[in-house]
């Protein structure tokens, strides 16, 4: 067993069945998915078992008791996983067919990086409306802009989680698990390495907005101080600490707003659309 996938899953129905199709449809095979249900309100764990029933030899269930968010939940998949590499996806995304076969081809063929990410086009239920582009080779100052990789669309040495003790479970990382992540990643001396190619469909709607809370501003303020702090950009990084706790004033619609600016829709007319 090559690639484990870990899926924290939670209230998700009218999602998770279009996300784990795409992954059994993947041109690679050696992989496993193992999910995590994190106590959903939904009918999320009908949807799971169903799938552990249809496919045995590929699909595995864990449950929390509680909703123990997704740092504890992935940590918990990574602790049965039986692959060599640990790949990411969420339960409202969408990866390409070769997504795996893609990145496993480049991680394999270049050991001097720990992980590898991709590009991502960004949709909603209307359809997809932008593209989201990460640096191809990121370096440590290039993290106190945020985090320079995209979360569901990595694959990383499993060996090298395990160095550096996995997720952090944490207040302050129930929404910035990642960003944490990748940068006690760097810290510990390793790197990574965005893919050019589009190999993921990322869902970005009124309901991913909404999520984004002042409260978890404190929290991604925090890590970004604590990151800063390990990969040695201080002083320099304080400037940077505060950038969540600003944004977060912001008005939602204006933030949507620019968001949307940010990531112009005319970018798709440079992009060829991949087949999922």
């Amino acid at each position: 067993m090559k690639v484990s996938v870990v899926m924290g899953i939670y209230n998700c129905e009218k999602t998770l069945k279009e996300s784990l199709d795409s992954l059994l449809n993947q041109t690679y095979e050696s992989f496993e998915i193992i999910l995590c249900e994190d106590g959903s309100k939904d009918n999320t764990l009908k949807v799971a078992k169903e799938y552990v029933k249809n496919y045995p030899q590929k699909v595995r269930l864990i449950q929390n008791t509680t909703n123990k968010g997704l740092a504890y939940s992935l940590n918990r998949c990574i602790e049965i996983s039986k692959g060599e590499y640990i790949a990411r996806m969420d339960a409202d995304d969408i990866s390409y067919k070769n997504r795996l076969e893609k990145q496993m081809h480049y991680l394999e063929t270049h050991p001097e990086y720990a992980l590898v990410g991709s590009q991502v086009f960004l949709f909603n239920d209307g359809g997809i409306w932008g593209v989201r582009k990460t640096k191809n080779d990121p370096l440590k100052k290039d993290f106190l802009f945020g985090s320079q990789f995209i979360h569901p669309t990595i694959i990383i040495k499993k060996e090298v989680l395990n160095q550096i003790g996995n997720y952090t479970v944490s207040k302050a990382t129930l929404r910035a698990e990642d960003y944490d992540l990748f940068m006690r990643l760097y810290a510990a001396g390793f790197k990574g390495y965005n893919m050019q190619d589009i190999l993921l469909n990322y869902r970005e709607d009124s309901a991913t907005f909404k999520k984004r809370v002042y409260k978890y501003r404190f929290g991604e303020a925090k890590v970004r101080y604590n990151g800063f702090k390990l990969m040695k950009l201080m002083p320099l990084g304080l400037i940077y600490v505060l950038k969540p706790l600003i944004v977060g004033l912001i008005p939602q619609k204006i933030l949507t707003h620019l968001r949307h600016q940010e990531l112009d829709s005319t970018l798709l007319d440079e992009t060829t659309h991949p087949t999922v």
